[in-house]
């Protein structure tokens, strides 16, 4: 995917994109991030942060600042001139109007939705590799929110909001979408219909069946054969 960039009076903003760890150092200009994919784990001043799909870091000119980021992350960097003055660092919300901007190639609009940004505390992250590898590992039991967010220390409720505001999906759409990735993978590889609903959590071979006919278009023949 190409890069698009925007430079107005000093003021830049553009799509990176990084992948592991980056020593401690500082910048004479204040920088904006969210992702657009992936995650990243940053220390900012002597204190730990993240920015996500959902949650974006304001680090202040002259912050040391270091960071590890997941495969192939992809962020939304914005970096202002050194006189501009945005105040004191902060996560906020990753709005649907800040997401918009990134597209309009206009950095002074994207700076002016971020800044609008509500603030948001420190809260506890969702690390979606670990949730995939909990899920996979067990997708036959029965997987209720309640121990979803006890991965994470998470109450039901903020874990059902915090996964919806990174996958916008509830919980229950991700378990069922990592079932169905999961039949249609056993499938392929020769495994029964009836087999496989009871590795992937599902009761019967036509409740397996059926949800694939209305989720994936496919049944497990079609499956088999494509």
């Amino acid at each position: 995917m190409p890069v698009n960039q925007s430079q107005i009076g000093g003021l830049w903003s553009g799509v990176r994109r990084y992948n592991g760890e980056y020593i401690s150092h500082e910048h004479d200009h204040a920088q904006i991030m969210f992702a657009l994919q992936g995650r990243m784990e940053l220390e900012i001043g002597g204190h730990c942060a993240f920015a996500d799909t959902s949650c974006g870091m304001l680090i202040p000119a002259g912050t040391r600042h270091g960071f590890l980021a997941a495969t192939n992350a992809r962020m939304f960097v914005i970096e202002l001139p050194t006189h501009h003055d945005v105040g004191p660092g902060r996560s906020f919300a990753v709005t649907a109007a800040c997401r918009q901007s990134v597209d309009l190639m206009d950095a002074t609009l994207q700076l002016a939705q971020v800044l609008k940004a509500p603030r948001i505390l420190a809260r506890r992250a969702i690390d979606l590799a670990r949730l995939d590898a909990a899920l996979n590992a067990a997708l036959y039991e029965v997987w209720r929110t309640t121990p979803m967010g006890g991965l994470f220390f998470l109450s039901p409720q903020r874990f059902h909001a915090r996964l919806l505001e990174l996958t916008g999906q509830t919980p229950q759409s991700y378990l069922r979408h990592r079932r169905l990735d999961a039949a249609q993978r056993l499938l392929r590889q020769g495994l029964a219909l009836e087999a496989t609903a009871f590795q992937v959590g599902y009761r019967s071979a036509s409740a397996l069946s059926f949800a694939l006919k209305r989720d994936r278009q496919a049944g497990a023949r079609k499956i088999r054969n494509g």
